[in-house]
């Protein structure tokens, strides 16, 4: 498997940025998952599980801070703009030296049954991965952008890779499958809102897609580059 496309997402829930190569460090991506849009009256650092408007939006790194826009090219410069857009008193949040904390619906036919966990420090990840993986052939049909995953590599095989995998000159080491949730079902710009998407995974794929990765060797990683065990 070779590296097809790398993505960044520097704000957690909202689109990304395609890159031709990444560096990355024990936090995965150097940028990714690096903010969050905090909601001042709960404390919560917002997703689009809880506030699908926010795949409607797009960041992209400059200069080491996000510049977020909307898909007719309005940005959002400042936590004024981005609570007006949202209807609600928010703020941007950095993920550098804080601890965020998320929700889930148990029951995702309704929506509801909210549960609620906490990321590590430093980033905005959901899981203890840092970095995710998944190849053409499990994507199938689906868009990537419902499952925002790091790597897309070309052909198929990485539900198989396990322990250390060397990609460019950084070493990966392969933890978990990760499990999909309701927000790959939301609209965003360019794709409806489908329930099918997540019915799909769960019937063909146990509700999996993708894997997820920590860094044990820093290093790049570029477009064209082979994934291999060690």
């Amino acid at each position: 498997m070779r590296v097809e496309e790398i993505w960044r997402y520097p704000v957690k829930s909202l689109g990304g940025e395609r890159l031709t190569s990444a560096d990355v460090d024990r936090f995965g991506i150097i940028g990714d998952r690096l903010w969050g849009i905090a909601d001042l009256s709960t404390g919560l650092v917002l997703t689009a599980r809880r506030e699908p408007e926010l795949l409607m939006a797009n960041a992209q790194l400059v200069d080491g801070r996000p510049i977020i826009s909307l898909a007719d090219g309005t940005e959002l410069n400042d936590d004024e703009a981005l609570s007006t857009w949202l209807g609600r008193p928010v703020e941007l949040r950095s993920a550098v030296n804080a601890i965020g904390t998320f929700e889930n619906p148990m029951d995702v036919e309704n929506e509801s049954d909210w549960m609620q966990w906490d990321s590590a420090d430093g980033t905005f990840h959901d899981l203890g991965s840092k970095i995710s993986l998944v190849s053409l052939d499990s994507l199938g049909v689906h868009d990537h952008r419902r499952f925002r995953i790091n790597l897309i590599l070309d052909g198929g095989g990485e539900d198989d890779l396990v322990g250390a995998v060397r990609v460019g000159t950084a070493e990966l080491t392969i933890r978990e499958p990760i499990e999909r949730c309701i927000m790959v079902t939301r609209a965003q710009p360019g794709l409806p809102r489908d329930l099918d998407v997540l019915k799909q995974v769960i019937r063909e794929r146990d509700n999996l897609m993708g894997v997820g990765a920590v860094i044990s060797v820093n290093g790049t990683i570029s477009t064209g580059d082979f994934v291999t065990t060690m």
